[in-house]
């Protein structure tokens, strides 16, 4: 097939979250987060300004309709509607939002809005966050005054990456409060937060509200990185038991298959802990199954997965010196790559096979999903403004490589309804800070001008004709 031609209702969006772009952290209301103190007490940069879209919003929007680019992923910060997470309402920050999204509209932009991306309030935070059940109340309560006060959104993702939360406080212990090598603590959090994405689904659905309503996983392919290998085959399915089919059973089965639960349930016990999944969590989860009216997949890279059976060791790769990154977890097993599959600098591998992968086993393993969005794909690189161009090539091949293996998931049958590029504009970037740039925009971060790069130009043009070469 010499093109690829994607249907006419198909979204080309753009994605951003709120702590990574809006600024104003500590502002107009706002308050704490778990990432505030933590990042302070690091004091190698903060998410301020960010990418100031607290108040340059319009600039990106007007950005967004001059490049075809028809819709945004956009998060609420909790802290920013309920300062303390539940309690006295911050009125300010909730007419900021309508505003937003009333912006987003006059430009022709559909808003695709998530309710939690990493941003828990931080008088959670000291008590585990959602490891704590009075968290997953609050969620709930937050949600369901979002889904009233916002009739004006009509798309809704209920969490972003749940997994990434989980990984990042309990195995690879990076993020606020964490703590490395607590699988037993990991998987808690991953149902907990599914408990609270159920509940805040069978919420909407009971509030008859016009729209959509589904979740954000983080989802990457799992490989032996010798096929032939029993012990690398069982490294893989550990890894995936525990961060993909686990989150996807909550998702569309409602429970968690046999050989899921006994796979996590060891994992967690080989840390020191059992999982408490409470009857009524299994009856909220059975009931949301069937509700989910989307899935967002964000999706950069895959793994490969060799046996191993020393003392863990885990170095998380944040600066981009290329070849730092070790994960070694006793009871998993140690990420690997293939000879001559490349890798971005902060150590992702690039296999947009995988991506394909994924589709079609959701599709196969899981029918009763009804649409696929997907919802970040991009690659961290470091971008340089030169003469008032940034010449991002790289990034224009990665996105074709992983588009065309989208498409022929579509071929292939997969309902796959849009694709967001993340990011749209360059962002803050968590536990990376700024050097790590993704957007279809370049920002200086000093002035807060606005540069399209080499493939927001492409991107324009894909979205323009709905056409990729292959």
């Amino acid at each position: 097939m010499s093109a690829y031609m994607f249907p006419e209702d198909f979204v080309f969006g753009g994605a951003t979250a709120a702590y990574q772009v809006e600024g104003e952290t500590r502002g107009h209301g706002k308050g704490k987060v778990i990432w505030d103190d933590f990042l302070a007490e690091q004091g190698r940069f903060t998410g301020d300004p960010a990418s100031d879209f607290y108040h340059r919003y319009p600039t990106d929007l007007e950005l967004c309709e001059r490049f075809g680019i028809n819709g945004i992923r956009v998060s609420i910060a909790w802290t920013r509607i309920f300062p303390e997470g539940e309690g006295a309402l911050n009125q300010e920050g909730v007419d900021y939002y309508h505003e937003l999204f009333a912006c987003c509209r006059a430009h022709g932009v559909e808003p695709f809005v998530t309710l939690h991306h990493f941003d828990t309030p931080d008088c959670y935070g000291a008590n585990g966050g959602f490891l704590d059940r009075h968290v997953i109340d609050a969620y709930e309560a937050y949600a369901r005054f979002c889904f009233a006060e916002f009739p004006e959104v009509t798309h809704w993702f209920t969490f972003n990456e749940i997994p990434a939360v989980a990984g990042g406080t309990y195995i690879e212990g990076t993020w606020p409060y964490g703590e490395k090598l607590h699988l037993d603590k990991a998987a808690q959090t991953i149902h907990n937060m599914m408990v609270a994405h159920a509940r805040a689904v069978v919420a909407y659905k009971e509030g008859g509200y016009t729209g959509e309503i589904g979740i954000v996983h983080n989802l990457e392919p799992k490989y032996p990185l010798d096929p032939n290998s029993l012990a690398d085959i069982q490294a893989a399915r550990n890894e995936d038991m525990l961060l993909n089919q686990f989150i996807l059973d909550a998702t569309f089965l409602g429970s968690y298959a046999p050989d899921t639960i006994a796979c996590v349930n060891a994992l967690a016990a080989s840390t020191g802990g059992t999982l408490d999944i409470r009857d009524e969590d299994l009856s909220c989860l059975t009931r949301a199954a069937e509700l989910n009216d989307c899935l967002g997949i964000n999706n950069y890279m895959c793994k490969f997965l060799t046996s191993f059976e020393g003392e863990s060791d885990i170095h998380h790769n944040g600066t981009g010196e290329k070849g730092t990154s070790r994960w070694r977890v006793k009871g998993i097993g140690e990420h690997a790559n293939r000879p001559g599959i490349p890798t971005t600098d902060w150590d992702w591998i690039i296999y947009p096979e995988g991506l394909f992968d994924l589709l079609m086993r959701i599709k196969n393993d899981y029918p009763n999903y009804k649409k696929i969005y997907i919802t970040e794909n991009g690659m961290g690189y470091k971008d340089e403004l030169k003469d008032g161009i940034v010449d991002d090539g790289p990034r224009i091949d990665y996105l074709r490589q992983y588009l065309t293996w989208i498409a022929k998931a579509i071929d292939g049958g997969v309902n796959v309804a849009g694709y967001f590029v993340w990011s749209l504009q360059d962002q803050f970037s968590w536990t990376n800070g700024y050097n790590k740039r993704y957007g279809l925009f370049y920002v200086d971060f000093d002035s807060q001008e606005r540069t399209p790069k080499a493939s927001a130009y492409w991107y324009k043009n894909l979205a323009a004709t709905r056409r990729l070469d292959a």
